[in-house]
């Protein structure tokens, strides 16, 4: 039997429908301004399902984002505002993990705009030491290239906290990163830098198995959050786009993804979770999964 380490679901989703308001580009940030103490309540949701990993609230918090809308000037506080809402609800759980999230530059799910390393790697630093003293682990995630990924594990290491770097997959093919280059050519970077563990996210579940058993390769604790959308749409590749964009699936419920997970730690996964529409239920049915199967969660 293993040691699992149970994520979290999606928080953007969950914001979305919690708060009520039309989705923007930068829904999730502009949230905590909006309703303090909503993001807290999810991460206490997600932790009362039995997740042990509250990812902060964080993943968007760019200076490129935010210049577009002339939120610059709250970077450092809203990474601050994120952090203190994840432990407060640590808090009031009385036991868990924080991973400090850290998305893609410019835009998700694009390759095409990956960042040249010089850029890439103080822009990620920077955000780093933000974090460091208040996480657990620095969790770089929904990275869609070699370069990208690169880019955000150099920068991570600024932290001095262990660093989880998870990459985003072809829905259609889960051993190609959604770049196009094969997943397992992330073996250099494993080679070259400091990694504790090599996930998966924000893909559709049907992809992960191919994803993993390529990560399963590189000799790393390894695992999956899938997404709960139907794909990724074309509208949603455009420059500044909104949810909006992207069609959530109904026949992803607690059970089914929780046979999806279940798959993957079949597998030898030891991290798993959820991403964007994976919401509390998932992560309950998930976490009852594991233990019935004689895993322990930690």
């Amino acid at each position: 039997m293993a040691a699992i380490t149970l994520l979290d679901g999606g928080m953007g989703q969950e914001l979305v429908a919690r708060s009520g308001d039309e989705p923007t580009p930068l829904w999730a940030t502009r949230v905590m301004i909006d309703h303090p103490g909503l993001v807290r309540d999810i991460h206490a949701d997600y932790f009362a399902a039995g997740a042990t990993i509250a990812t902060t609230n964080t993943y968007a918090i760019h200076h490129d984002r935010l210049e577009r809308v002339g939120m610059d000037p709250q970077f450092h506080a809203l990474h601050l505002r994120a952090l203190a809402e994840a432990h407060e609800a640590k808090a009031a759980h009385g036991s868990g993990r924080i991973a400090g999230s850290m998305g893609p530059l410019m835009a998700s799910y694009r390759p095409d705009l990956t960042q040249p390393l010089d850029v890439a790697v103080p822009k990620y630093a920077e955000i780093a030491r933000i974090l460091s003293a208040h996480v657990d682990v620095i969790l770089c995630e929904t990275m869609a290239s070699v370069e990208m990924a690169e880019g955000a594990l150099v920068g991570a290491q600024a932290a001095g906290k262990p660093v989880w770097l998870s990459v985003s997959v072809d829905d259609h093919d889960g051993s190609l990163l959604r770049s196009g280059e094969a997943v397992a050519d992330l073996a250099r970077l494993v080679r070259d830098y400091p990694v504790a563990a090599m996930l998966a996210n924000c893909s559709v579940p049907e992809s992960m198995a191919a994803a993993l058993q390529a990560l399963k390769g590189l000799g790393k604790p390894f695992g999956a959050y899938a997404n709960g959308f139907t794909h990724i749409s074309g509208n949603f590749l455009k420059d500044a786009p909104t949810v909006k964009e992207l069609t959530h699936r109904h026949d992803l419920t607690p059970e089914k993804y929780g046979d999806f997970a279940m798959a993957w730690v079949e597998m030898g996964a030891t991290i798993i979770g959820g991403c964007c529409e994976v919401g509390p239920a998932h992560i309950s049915h998930l976490a009852e999964r594991i233990k019935a199967a004689g895993h322990t969660i930690v």
